[in-house]
């Protein structure tokens, strides 16, 4: 006689299934939680620490976990200190960098895609041999050339050394191939002239990479600290990286570890309000960028 498994036995088997989903789902909940408390531990610490008075810092470190806490370093960057100008520094230069670079590696991208030209393949391996040259090789030519041109200290010099961007000219070129050339033959058909159909048919379907492309050149800028520091000798022309190494410099001179930690909250508020407005273009930039 051929046995016919009960249902008691199905329903046994369900709940231990469960329990086994879940108990995975509950260590993986706290590798989770543990991972982003060590991430925030540090933001944490420089949040605490801007609100302390520095002389009872200066007393003990453990008064960092004591009340009272103050806004009286914050409200010291409002008189005193020139922090607002370095953002505004860094979100002009940042801004102009990822503009120019979206717009000239759009366009190279095309080119290298779609034009036949002469020489296009080894203008195209010159490009990707730019990927391989470090910045510092070229460093104490381009500080000559921008002397030469009296380009320090100006936004054009901090904005122009960006926009050789050999990645982004990679990165877009090889988008425009994936696109098929039969959308170009129709729209050629409709006699639709080279820049239209770059500018209404291609670059519409561009907007992922030019995303992908943009967050990181944006990061990237504002982050940046070697060339500002050669670039901007004044003050008034510092970026934000650089204006807070500053302070840090003349620790003594300045209002102490709490003034100093103020600044670099202001420095990290604008990344964090970038990162509420695009962070579903920044998810899909990191997991896109994996996946290529």
């Amino acid at each position: 006689m051929s046995t016919i498994a009960s249902p008691s036995a199905k329903t046994n088997a369900s709940p231990r299934g469960m329990v086994g989903r879940s108990t995975g789902d509950r260590v993986i909940l706290a590798l989770t939680i543990a991972a982003a408390a060590i991430m925030m531990a540090p933001l944490v610490w420089v949040v605490a620490l801007s609100l302390k008075d520095n002389k009872e810092l200066m007393a003990s470190m453990n008064a960092v976990f004591h009340a009272p806490y103050t806004l009286q370093n914050y409200l010291n960057i409002l008189t005193t200190s020139s922090v607002f100008r370095w953002i505004l520094n860094s979100l002009i230069v940042s801004g102009g960098v990822t503009l120019g670079t979206l717009v000239l590696c759009s366009l190279a991208g095309y080119g290298f895609a779609r034009l036949n030209f002469p020489f296009r393949n080894a203008l195209f391996v010159i490009v990707l041999i730019g990927l391989a040259i470090p910045e510092q090789a070229v460093l104490i030519a381009r500080h000559q050339l921008f002397s030469w041109a009296k380009l320090h200290n100006t936004y054009q010099g901090l904005i122009l050394p960006w926009l050789s961007a050999p990645f982004g000219v990679f990165l877009m070129t090889q988008y425009f191939r994936a696109i098929p050339k039969e959308l170009d033959e129709a729209a050629l058909l409709d006699n639709a002239s080279r820049f239209k159909i770059f500018w209404k048919v291609l670059l519409p379907l561009t907007v992922p990479a030019q995303a992908t492309l943009g967050i990181f050149t944006f990061l990237s800028v504002w982050n940046d600290y070697f060339w500002p520091l050669i670039s901007g000798t004044k003050k008034e022309m510092f970026t934000l990286t650089v204006g807070i190494a500053s302070t840090q410099t003349n620790f003594a001179q300045s209002e102490g570890l709490g003034f100093l930690m103020s600044q670099a909250v202001f420095a990290s508020a604008p990344i964090l309000i970038l990162y509420l407005f695009f962070q579903k273009y920044i998810v899909t930039a990191v997991s896109g960028a994996a996946v290529r």
